[in-house]
């Protein structure tokens, strides 16, 4: 994607972005690995449990790693910051809680794809502020997402019906859109970001202690996870990889290239996640004991990825004009 002319600065950025995007794709895997070791430990446990129990100490073994590394950060922090922080927590939040919900119920590939949805709110949010006709670019993204997603989920024209985790997931990106928006908000545009993801971190963990408290049959029972090893390692792996890591490249390479460069990486997030999908999970089980049989490469996931995937390029490249 550089130019001939970009500076090594910049295809240092354009490679540590494609890096982030492997990471956020290890995470739909991975997510749906943890999710299968809970319910082989407590089979009893509600799908909210389990989001619960994947959230909490994903973000406060994050916050504490952002602590040790951000020292003092949270104190010298300005009230735009702050609002900023909350903001993203809020939206983050709840669209993780609905997005790992719904990839319960349905496959690591077609919750990324659904997630990226975003790509296509985005400037329809922005030509209804604006109080004027999204350009003919947009409505043919549009024609092609809602295709994709019939493919991908294998809509009953008879009685037109979305499954949960098709519906969870679109919910989410509702949500991830809202995020994504606050960070292009002009008035946040001298903040730093990495205390803004500190904040952010420590707000979502908190959030979500109280979820695991809200939706926890017994408390006693978060000890029987804290117990798997398998549990704790694709936590790990979740928190500092597609957490600490993904986050922190994002924040600190994305301000150093073009926004339209930067969307056009962020659609390489389905691709990673679906190719991952395609030789982990069998791997995962082996070492947890779980069923989580690989991914196949399916017509549905193909045609509606392609789809959606078209759909986002299609934006990226003829993006809304800025005045």
């Amino acid at each position: 994607m550089p130019s001939p002319s970009a500076s090594p600065r910049q295809v240092r950025a354009l490679l540590m972005l494609v890096l982030a995007n492997v990471l956020w794709g290890l995470s739909f895997p991975l997510i749906k690995a943890i999710a299968f070791e809970h319910q082989r430990l407590l089979p009893a446990s509600s799908s909210w449990f389990v989001t619960a129990c994947m959230l909490a100490p994903r973000f406060v073994f994050a916050s504490a790693i952002m602590a040790v590394w951000q020292r003092g950060a949270l104190r010298g922090m300005n009230r735009q910051e702050v609002r900023q922080g909350l903001g993203l927590a809020l939206f983050a939040m709840l669209g993780m809680v609905f997005q790992n919900d719904g990839l319960q119920y349905t496959s690591a590939s077609t919750s990324a794809f659904l997630t990226q949805i975003y790509a296509i709110l985005i400037p329809l949010w922005l030509a209804f502020r604006r109080r004027r006709l999204p350009p003919s670019t947009v409505w043919y993204s549009c024609a092609l997402v809602l295709a994709g997603i019939a493919v991908l989920a294998r809509l009953d024209w008879h009685d037109f019906h979305l499954g949960r985790g098709e519906i969870e997931t679109l919910v989410s990106s509702l949500f991830f859109m809202g995020q994504i928006l606050m960070l292009d908000r002009i008035e946040f545009v001298a903040n730093r970001p990495l205390p803004v993801t500190f904040l952010m971190f420590v707000v979502e963990g908190a959030a979500s202690l109280l979820l695991v408290g809200a939706t926890a049959p017994h408390l006693n029972e978060v000890r029987v996870l804290f117990a798997s090893l398998p549990w704790l390692g694709f936590t790990a792996a979740l928190t500092l990889l597609c957490t600490v890591g993904a986050f922190s490249l994002m924040n600190t390479w994305q301000p150093k290239i073009t926004a339209t460069e930067a969307g056009l990486i962020y659609c390489l997030e389905p691709l990673f996640a679906s190719a991952l999908a395609l030789c982990l999970p069998a791997r995962f089980a082996l070492c947890a004991g779980f069923d989580y049989p690989n991914e196949t490469l399916t017509v549905n996931l193909l045609i509606g990825g392609g789809l959606i995937t078209a759909a986002n390029l299609l934006i990226q490249l003829k993006p809304l004009p800025k005045t």
